[in-house]
């Protein structure tokens, strides 16, 4: 048998078990779970870009979800929340300029990981690290540890929120708040009740908007390139879904059979992000990124959740 034979087999299977995820039996967590499992047994294909294979889907996922999402709801949500939304990233911000002085970190890196902290993730690393001109080891270093954390998430604040016996509303603004990358927010909060998934991903999405002004604000910190924001066009998209809805209720059906397609497509960049974690990749972070990362993840999340519980 060649070596081309094993590895035909390998994308077989990879995509089986990605076609599997699909299915209504594979939660979020279990597809995470069964990603990193192929990856660490090295039958991840190699010849395609997971990573930008992912980046499509998830959006084409976050879209479909808008159709699920009633305007005058996500409007109302949004300008309830909005105190929270812009204090948790002001806070997120200065804690990590903070914090990364205080652990004498590279300034370029320790912005990139606040600023996923702050507003969405990866999007926002994405978006910010042009700007700042940061090089390619300082982008990856934030998005590895950024994916680690978000990983974590997915399994940790379901068990939490039960744990706490935190109504659907709550645990949506929770997750949408502490939770960095839209993904795990999203699977966190499917996970957890369609009402916390409603609530999480509109919160989420309205605290992406905030990638634009902050990708600005730190091209003019660090003298960097405003021409080179990158704004994640599925933002609107997502906004427009919401409005057909509001203003086309006749397709009611058809935005139903969207929106729950949307959510186990989901399922399946969850599946393919497991697929991109290594190892290697984790390792390679080295401890103070992690560390940096971990302490802006308590406080935000922390911080949050008494907000929430005590003072909402």
């Amino acid at each position: 048998m060649t070596n081309e034979s094993p590895n035909k087999i390998h994308l077989a299977v990879f995509i089986l078990v990605g076609l599997l995820c699909l299915m209504p039996m594979v939660s979020s967590p279990v597809a995470l779970i069964l990603g990193f499992t192929l990856a660490s047994i090295g039958w991840a294909p190699s010849q395609v870009h997971l990573g930008t294979l992912t980046k499509k889907l998830l959006a084409y996922s976050i879209v479909g979800l808008g159709f699920g999402i009633q305007l005058d709801a996500a409007v109302s949500i949004s300008l309830e929340n909005l105190p929270l939304i812009l204090g948790s990233i002001i806070f997120t911000l200065i804690l990590g300029f903070a914090l990364t002085r205080l652990l004498k970190m590279d300034h370029k890196t320790g912005h990139l990981i606040a600023s996923g902290t702050a507003i969405c993730g990866g999007s926002a690393i994405a978006a910010v690290s042009p700007a700042i001109r940061a090089n390619s080891e300082q982008t990856a270093i934030a998005l590895a540890t950024i994916f680690i954390l978000n990983s974590v998430a997915l399994f940790l604040f379901p068990a939490i929120g039960h744990a706490l016996s935190m109504s659907q509303h709550d645990f949506g603004v929770w997750s949408a708040i502490a939770i960095h990358d839209t993904s795990s927010v999203v699977g966190a909060a499917s996970a957890y009740g369609n009402e916390a998934l409603t609530t999480a991903t509109t919160i989420k999405l309205a605290r992406a908007l905030w990638i634009i002004p902050i990708a600005l604000i730190s091209a003019m910190l660090f003298k960097g390139d405003k021409k080179k924001i990158a704004i994640p066009y599925f933002i609107g998209f997502y906004c427009l879904a919401i409005v057909m809805v509001h203003w086309l209720p006749a397709g009611e059906v058809i935005y139903s059979a969207i929106f729950e397609g949307s959510k186990r497509l989901l399922v399946v960049c969850l599946f393919l992000i497991g697929a991109g974690i290594t190892i290697q990749r984790m390792k390679a972070t080295g401890p103070k990124p992690l560390i940096l990362g971990v302490l802006l993840w308590i406080a935000i999340g922390s911080s949050s959740l008494a907000y929430i519980l005590l003072l909402n």
